[in-house]
């Protein structure tokens, strides 16, 4: 295992997923408090957006570990 390409590659995970999830959370609050839907919605809209956030983590996931291979080349 490439232990430097892991760090990498969690610390920039952590970086970006809070930013995506504090995103989703915000607009699902902010999207009910504007048209005034009420809590149920607000807390579905969070629940929607927050599936979205999981996709893009796993789709950034698979673009990194492309990039940065977790695992050490073997040699023949």
């Amino acid at each position: 295992m490439n232990a430097r390409n892991a760090v990498t590659i969690l610390s920039m995970m952590v970086l970006v997923g809070t930013e995506v999830f504090a995103v989703a959370i915000a607009a699902g609050w902010a999207l009910a408090g504007l048209f005034d839907l009420g809590d149920r919605v607000g807390h579905g809209l969070m629940g929607l957006f927050s599936l979205f956030a999981v996709w893009i983590m796993v789709q950034l996931w698979r673009r990194a570990t492309s990039i940065e291979p977790l695992s050490a080349p073997r040699h023949r």
